[in-house]
């Protein structure tokens, strides 16, 4: 028979936010009633509010955002009986604010249990007795009053920690909030970084706070640079105040939260020895065979083999024009895919693990370079060999057949969302400037079926440098073809394709860029023959222009804006390109006439 914790609600209403032995339980409880209510701030991670009952009295408690699944797939609801095996405190507006962090279910079907009555500041304490039977109905008493408060005196709640606020968890923060304090382990640890620009200098740093509840980011800027960072150290555990909680901003930060912190001249960081209850990294992994699903720019935790290590190479950025160090891991898994990971700058310097060590990295950003690809951020983290169940199991499976397996790449279809035309989500030229895709921040992929009406004949093409892999325009000097990149000349270039094509469908036209692909697709021929028919016969240069147009292929196209002599503009680029297979076709057109779509 089922017992509730009776006097456990009424203990918890009374508590000092440090008790921590009355806050790891544990308390068996049922809950009389579960209700979503918003989010602090729109967009926010749904939260759900908790009536629970020990049978005497009942009391309003938070559940952890970690636990929504619980209340989304129905394993907790109305009336279920429950174990809260940990729970926190922290204040709001004064109030006392109960947080359920780890539960286990014991029924899911019980009927109320009691009549419990809400908890009044004033009243006496609920008699002392050890639980609840169920079904029977239980009635509070008063006649023990002193015995409770005896048994409160011999057991006294520890003191707040002087000159702190309470231990909040880091998901009751918000801006509406003072006089807090975080109990955290700093996870990630980034460098010192300067910046220059019109408003002046500066330098900033970043880590990575976490606690049982969740993540938050913090930064520092300038005078908090030179005060916090010799003191914040990766994997140690800190009592944080007096920091200003911000939104986040989502475009610096691969963290869940909504918030973040900027710490100040004033931020009082305390080093905390007394590390229990406090997790490490917490990571949600992702197969590497389960890469495809997701889009482009998402961020993942991945644990794999590293099968191999490229040589230290750098790469020149388009935006500051500095070099920038790279690596290239290759990862394994058990789901028999490869995949490349890109380490930069430090990241890619200080690798040194041998002898194909298991990895577990954290937040990481997909790509569609070659089909699928991992990089890293400055704030991602990797873990070589982790103590966790995970990396056990992957290194005994490699090393005992995963060695000598081969695995799959991800197939390299043009990358990820520009993998190729997509029937299912054909776009209308008219559907596409409508729904305005390409003027964010981001690039946006669509597919459509167009005829080309126009190709612009200037500038149909460019020397470029023959060595594979190159490409790069080459420069006539004195008749000899110069490549600056491969540091060559030849004594003749190859030709490759730029196009600019007006296509229309029933909606509209669009002018779509393509490059050399493209070209070959159009024409029928690389770009060499169609240069040399265009310097010795102009005409049927000509014919073959007209003959081009009026034909519709399937595009797979990618939308992007740029600035063009001080003008945003939005750019549609092909990234693939298909003649129309009737057979198919016709096939995809009796489907959908056999589809619900047409009855």
């Amino acid at each position: 028979m089922v017992q509730l914790t009776a006097g456990c609600c009424y203990r918890l209403s009374q508590a000092s936010p440090d008790d921590e032995e009355l806050f790891n339980g544990p308390h068996t409880v049922q809950f009389l009633s579960i209700k979503k209510v918003n989010a602090v701030n729109p967009g926010g991670v749904d939260r759900f509010r908790i009536i629970m009952s020990d049978g005497i009295n009942f009391l309003q408690a938070m559940l952890a955002t970690q636990l929504n699944g619980m209340v989304n797939d129905q394993t907790i609801g109305k009336h279920t009986i429950a174990v809260i095996e940990k729970l926190t405190c922290n204040y709001v507006q004064e109030k006392r604010l109960i947080i359920i962090l780890a539960l286990r279910v014991l029924e899911t079907t019980a009927e109320k249990i009691g009549e419990p009555k809400p908890i009044i500041e004033s009243a006496d304490p609920p008699q002392n007795i050890p639980s609840v039977p169920t079904p029977a109905p239980v009635a509070a008493s008063s006649s023990l009053k002193s015995s409770f408060q005896h048994q409160q005196s011999n057991n006294p709640a520890p003191p707040t920690r002087a000159g702190r606020g309470s231990i909040f968890p880091i998901e009751g923060l918000s801006p509406y909030q003072n006089n807090w304090t975080i109990k955290a382990r700093v996870t990630q640890k980034s460098d010192i970084k300067t910046w220059s620009n019109a408003r002046g200098e500066g330098k900033l740093f970043n880590v990575t706070l976490m606690d049982e509840t969740g993540e938050i980011r913090g930064t520092g800027f300038n005078l908090a640079v030179d005060e916090l960072y010799p003191k914040l150290e990766e994997g140690k555990v800190y009592y944080i105040s007096k920091a200003r909680v911000n939104l986040a901003k989502k475009k610096f930060s691969n963290l869940t939260n909504d918030y973040e912190l900027s710490f100040e001249r004033n931020t009082e960081v305390e080093e905390c020895h007394e590390v229990t209850n406090l997790p490490m990294v917490k990571y949600h992994f992702v197969q590497l065979s389960g890469l495809e699903e997701l889009p482009k720019d998402s961020i993942c935790d991945v644990i794999a083999i590293v099968k191999e290590v490229a040589p230290l190479s750098e790469i020149i950025s388009k935006q500051t024009s500095k070099a920038i160090t790279k690596r290239e891991l290759t990862l394994v898994d058990q789901s028999g895919y490869s995949v490349r990971i890109t380490l930069w700058g430090k990241q890619a310097e200080q690798y040194n693990a041998e002898d194909s060590p298991v990895i577990a990295f954290k937040g990481v950003k997909v790509g569609d370079f070659g089909g699928r690809s991992l990089s890293m951020y400055s704030s991602s983290t990797m873990a070589v060999n982790p103590d966790i169940e995970e990396c056990f199991a992957l290194r005994g499976w490699f090393d005992s057949i995963g060695a000598a397996q081969s695995f799959q790449a991800h197939a390299n279809t043009g990358g990820g969302m520009m993998s190729g035309f997509k029937r299912a989500e054909m776009r209308s030229i008219q559907e596409v400037k409508e729904a305005q895709l390409g003027q964010q921040d981001k690039a946006d992929y669509f597919s459509m079926r167009g005829t080309i009406m126009h190709i612009k004949a200037d500038n149909i093409c460019y020397p470029a440098c023959p060595t594979a892999g190159c490409s790069k325009k080459v420069i006539d000097v004195n008749g000899s073809w110069r490549c600056e990149k491969c540091n060559k000349s030849f004594d003749a270039p190859e030709y490759r394709y730029i196009m600019s094509l007006a296509v229309a469908d029933w909606s509209g036209q669009a002018w779509l860029q393509g490059f050399n692909d493209v070209g070959v697709a159009v024409f029928g021929m690389p770009a060499n023959d169609l240069v040399e028919i265009r310097d010795n016969n102009e005409a049927k240069f000509n014919v073959i222009l007209h003959k081009a147009n009026c034909t519709t292929y399937n595009f797979a196209c990618r939308a992007k804006q740029d600035e063009y002599n001080g003008t945003m503009r939005t750019r549609y680029g092909i990234s693939s390109i298909s003649p129309l297979n009737y057979k198919e076709e016709a096939m995809a057109l009796r489907d959908q006439l056999q589809s619900n779509w047409a009855r």
